[in-house]
């Protein structure tokens, strides 16, 4: 008789984030912690084969890391690790991030956030509030230019085919230095000096690793042109704060675009800045939501049960953590 696994999603699902979820009977028993009578949680958590988790630090209770030993796989919604407790999950669990999983929706952003500041709407606007009809002030224009994506995976992948419609040339960096996208030149975090000189665009989309926290700061920003833009909608601990802040400082051509901050509510309880970013002219910010549209969670769900589904039919799936990574 086949073995069915018992799959324990661990965050609070939705009705149709259910409905996707209960897909995967075919290969095991669906079991919703969220259902799970507190007396039974114990039993619930060792007997989970696989797990399908958002935030272990929220879903789970400290004594529950510890009955972990039948989970073989672990598949996160975010497409990161960064906030999951890694030493405290076993060694012989396999964790997936969700790859892909916000890439469309994220590229977007990044595209809108770009030609913003290349149309320079936001100081359009507000002349026209204050009734001054500036239409002699030129804006920059996309085509022919160069970006740099650092971290190519789904939504530097989504960003680059977006931007290759505008004509701009692509530079892609990431861990294997190779690429079946079609890019005008794939290099490591070895060739970062390579394509931050070249580049009239720095978008970063990297994972937030021990390799890739501060490998933005004052010597990296320097290499960049005066008058480029940089777009993050990964990790703000990738881009040291205080270079960034007296590279746009003391560069006013200079301009960044920041979805993502290094103080922020959902983990830090408040959003604050150590430097004044949002007094600048040169800097555009979005509070963290690149990923949010209708239906976001849906689509993450989708893609984490396609990779649940890839790991107990034994195909090879997406997003495998390296844990020397996190730890």
């Amino acid at each position: 008789m086949k073995h069915m696994a018992t799959i324990l999603v661990t965050f609070p699902a939705n009705s149709t984030e259910r409905q996707t979820l209960t897909r995967l009977e075919h290969l095991g028993k669906v079991v919703f912690l969220s259902d799970t009578p507190s007396d039974q949680r114990s039993r619930v958590v060792s007997e989970a084969e696989v797990m399908i988790s958002w935030s272990l630090r929220r879903e789970l209770q400290p004594s529950e890391f510890e009955m972990l030993s039948n989970v073989k796989f672990l598949q996160l919604l975010p497409a990161g690790a960064d906030q999951v407790p890694i030493s405290r999950i076993p060694q012989t669990i396999t964790i997936a991030g969700n790859v892909g999983a916000y890439a469309d929706q994220m590229a977007e952003h990044v595209v809108a956030m770009i030609l913003a500041i290349y149309k320079n709407l936001a100081d359009r606007h507000n002349k026209l509030v204050q009734g001054v009809f500036d239409h002699k002030n030129e804006s920059r224009v996309l085509r022919g230019s160069t970006c740099a994506i650092l971290g190519f995976g789904g939504i530097g992948k989504a960003t680059a085919r977006l931007l290759r419609c505008f004509g701009v040339r692509i530079l892609a960096i990431n861990t294997s230095g190779k690429t079946d996208e079609e890019v005008d030149f794939v290099g490591k975090t070895a060739d970062l000096e390579y394509v931050l000189r070249l580049a009239d665009i720095v978008v970063v989309t990297l994972p937030s690793t021990n390799s890739t926290r501060g490998i933005l700061g004052n010597r990296q920003l320097g290499w960049m042109k005066d008058d480029a833009t940089i777009v993050n909608v990964a990790r703000a601990a990738i881009i040291n704060e205080a270079a960034l802040f007296e590279k746009l400082k003391t560069h006013q051509t200079f301009h960044a675009a920041i979805d993502t901050w290094w103080v922020e509510p959902m983990r830090d309880g408040k959003f604050q800045t150590n430097y004044p970013f949002l007094t600048l002219p040169n800097v555009l910010g979005s509070p963290h939501n690149s990923a949010i549209v209708p239906h976001a969670m849906e689509i993450a769900t989708r893609f984490a049960a396609e990779n649940v589904e890839k790991f107990l039919t034994h195909e090879p799936i997406r997003g495998v953590i390296n844990r020397s990574d996190y730890t």
